[in-house]
């Protein structure tokens, strides 16, 4: 096992992208009054909601929803036999909202797709942009985070887990099972 993330570096790494966020730092962005984060369900959810902490310290209004993408996946009828949903929850309208996805990994790329088409079921938002703890490469879909904590490169025979711990959040590389 090999840790690619200390909990120190990657709050560090949040408050950071918190604060590019507030400001609307990505091309193309602007501030709005009501950010809505929106976490891929499972290890984005908690990732969102302390983004959305870290924001509210800077006096920006942000509001956290999730997305379950189970019937989404594009693998669902050969992968998913007996899939469990979980649920997506919007607290306010996405309709020419800023929006911004937050996943913990972002690998292929396929995982943020089902998420798009999932939340395009919402409504149209005014943008979407991309939040992720760890972009390990790797992508088979032209997607690229908007706001990234590290930026690295995993061989396809290992896999990243990201831990929480204490209230923060570590992650590490390790050799899948052959």
């Amino acid at each position: 096992m090999r840790e690619l993330l200390k909990v120190s570096d990657a709050l560090v790494g949040l408050r950071r992208m918190a604060l590019e966020m507030g400001r609307g730092a990505a091309p193309g962005s602007r501030p709005t009054p009501e950010l809505l984060l929106v976490g891929i369900r499972r290890g984005g959810v908690p990732l969102a909601r302390r983004l959305a902490e870290l924001l509210r310290e800077q006096g920006v209004p942000a509001h956290v929803g999730s997305v379950d993408i189970t019937l989404y996946r594009d693998d669902a009828a050969t992968a998913l036999p007996s899939p469990q949903v979980g649920e997506s929850e919007m607290p306010i309208d996405v309709v020419g909202r800023r929006v911004v996805l937050v996943d913990d990994v972002l690998y292929t790329g396929r995982t943020v797709r089902a998420a798009l088409d999932v939340l395009l079921d919402y409504g149209r938002p005014a943008s979407v942009e991309l939040a992720v703890l760890v972009d390990r490469g790797g992508r088979e879909l032209p997607i690229q985070p908007t706001y990234v904590v590290l930026a690295t490169s995993v061989p396809p025979e290992q896999r990243v887990d990201v831990i929480e711990v204490d209230g923060g959040w570590r992650a590490v590389a390790e050799e899948l099972p052959k």
